[in-house]
């Protein structure tokens, strides 16, 4: 069994043969430790990897869905043939869709931050004022008809309804054209 000449007689030789024996039996051990928990840590970099790319389609699905969605909104906001506006309390306008602008005859950036009442015409600033009051004072939607224009500048007749935002108390208001429908009844 043993190729080597081993006094068994001899316990110091032969301690030191158990003991070289123990070293390498625990060598052989220590590696397949190692082996088995790079196994192990290799198998864990592997499922994580594999979660990290289920993630990652997850995440591309979501932002192609938040591109779509951007898309239409965009879309619907934007090219819509109704007047979008959002206003602050003070009733200066935040943002606005380019028929808004068109309602106003002026170019749409130009527009944001200026106040909507210098659009609104002498004789309909009280029902406005008072539509923009009752917006603010209550939770429910109001509605109004007012001329916009200014100075001896008519611009357009509209019906217009708007809501307060609870979260940052925004008027959010949609505002149609009702000079064209007139034109449409006249004939």
């Amino acid at each position: 069994m043993y190729s080597e000449n081993i006094d068994f007689t001899n316990s110091e030789m032969l301690r030191k043969k158990a003991e070289e024996k123990l070293i390498a039996i625990e060598e052989k051990e220590r590696i397949y430790r190692e082996e088995t928990d790079l196994k192990k840590i290799l198998h864990e970099l592997q499922v994580h990897q594999i979660e990290l790319e289920m993630q990652n389609d997850e995440l591309r699905f979501a932002y192609t869905a938040a591109e779509t969605a951007l898309k239409n909104y965009t879309m619907l906001f934007d090219l819509s043939p109704m007047g979008y506006f959002t206003l602050d309390p003070e009733g200066r306008i935040c943002e606005l869709n380019f028929t808004g602008a068109e309602m106003l005859k002026e170019r749409r950036f130009s527009l944001i931050k200026s106040n909507f009442k210098l659009y609104v015409s002498e004789d309909s600033k009280v029902v406005f004022n008072n539509f923009f009051r009752r917006i603010y004072a209550g939770n429910a939607k109001e509605s109004c008809e007012v001329t916009l224009g200014y100075g001896s500048k008519f611009l357009c007749k509209v019906y217009m309804e708007g809501v307060v935002t609870e979260d940052d108390q925004k008027c959010l208001l949609s505002v149609v054209d009702l000079s064209k429908f007139m034109l449409l009844t006249r004939s």
